[in-house]
């Protein structure tokens, strides 16, 4: 009898088998596997890292792990910790080409047996990173300031004589390919003659307009910006738009041309602590988490299965509707990593004022 029901009880367990050898589920994290482990997860701060941490609530109830949160991001502290043999952050949320340029340097070659990506957009993942979320970098403007006549797209934000007034731009060190792109499209370029693009003739466009600059270092100093109306027009990132707007500063967005953009989770190399670091980075892929960090930011998910509930403002702010997929602008990501010390060395030049 006691034979019996042991072949019965290990008949009913060999159908688990096959679906305990897929790996992980984006998601799913064992109880207390990471109890006496910490990781430190790291990003470029305020509402957005806010909302990541917020995001990873339930992964560090259920594992038991240690999560420290540092920023912002920043390729020179990146390096100086890989150089020196002494890596102190685990997780590193950052911008699109950073882990594209510097990936088996500065960054781990991903093992995706311990990640599960089947829920990521296809095409959104790169041998050292996958996406932290989707979202926009979009051209803003101060409602007071053009009433009747707002602008409407790129151009607009390029004509200094019909539409006068200060623009606030990025100006940290990382360089962004679509400042290019954006500049050479306004100079009558498009995507069939700009590559191989002029960068000099794109910074030049800009140059043109440097008494109407105001460079932007961080994303709270975009947000403040806005909130203190001292720029007339802002090249910002969406959750900074919203949240500025949430605020209560007088601008809005212009959805023409948006530069879509998505974060990128990494791990550096020599990090200490990966195994925590792949199931942080699994637990942040699943639905809700997703759903939570949508709700919390207001930018996109990139789980294909989140449906985060949000408010009007918000929802507004979402890029992944097919109305913003509609007006969305790729830029060339591919083009700026292979000629990433280029654009890194003008670019650097630009913002130094010269």
């Amino acid at each position: 009898m006691k034979l019996a029901i042991g072949l019965t009880v290990l008949a009913a367990l060999i159908p688990a088998l096959p679906a305990l050898a897929e790996g992980p589920v984006a998601g799913v994290t064992a109880p207390g596997s990471l109890k006496g482990k910490s990781v430190t997860f790291v990003s470029y701060g305020g509402v957005y890292q806010d909302g990541q941490v917020k995001a990873l609530d339930d992964f560090v109830k259920t594992s038991g792990v240690d999560l420290y949160s540092d920023g912002p991001t920043e390729q020179a502290k990146i390096q100086a910790q890989v150089e020196a043999g002494n890596v102190q952050w685990d997780v590193v949320d950052t911008g699109d080409t950073m882990p594209f340029v510097h990936c088996g340097t500065l960054f781990e070659k991903l093992d995706f047996s311990r990640i599960d990506t089947s829920k990521i957009p296809e095409g959104q993942t790169g041998p050292c990173s996958v996406p932290a979320m989707n979202y926009a970098v979009v051209l803003m403007y101060k409602k007071s300031a053009y009433k009747d006549h707002p602008p409407t797209g790129w151009h607009d934000f390029f004509d200094t004589k019909t539409f006068p007034g200060t623009r606030a731009i990025p100006g940290y060190a990382d360089p962004e390919g679509y400042m290019i792109e954006l500049a050479l499209q306004d100079d009558g370029l498009d995507k069939t003659t700009m590559f191989p693009a002029d960068i000099d003739r794109a910074l030049n466009k800009y140059r043109k307009m440097r008494d109407s600059l105001i460079l932007w270092q961080t994303g709270a100093q975009s947000q403040q910006l806005l909130e203190s109306g001292e720029a007339d027009m802002a090249i910002v990132w969406s959750g900074r738009g919203k949240a500025a707007v949430g605020n209560g500063a007088d601008y809005a967005p212009v959805w023409n041309d948006w530069v879509v953009v998505k974060d990128q989770l990494t791990i550096p190399k020599g990090a200490k602590n990966t195994d925590a670091a792949y199931a942080l980075i699994n637990a942040y892929l699943g639905k809700h988490s997703q759903e939570v960090m949508a709700e919390a930011t207001s930018y996109s998910p990139i789980n294909v299965e989140a449906k985060p509930k949000v408010d009007a403002l918000t929802a507004e702010w979402m890029t992944n509707t097919p109305e913003k997929q509609k007006t969305a602008y790729n830029y060339n990501i591919p083009y700026w990593v292979a000629h990433y010390p280029e654009l890194a060395e003008k670019w650097g030049a630009f913002i130094a004022g010269n």
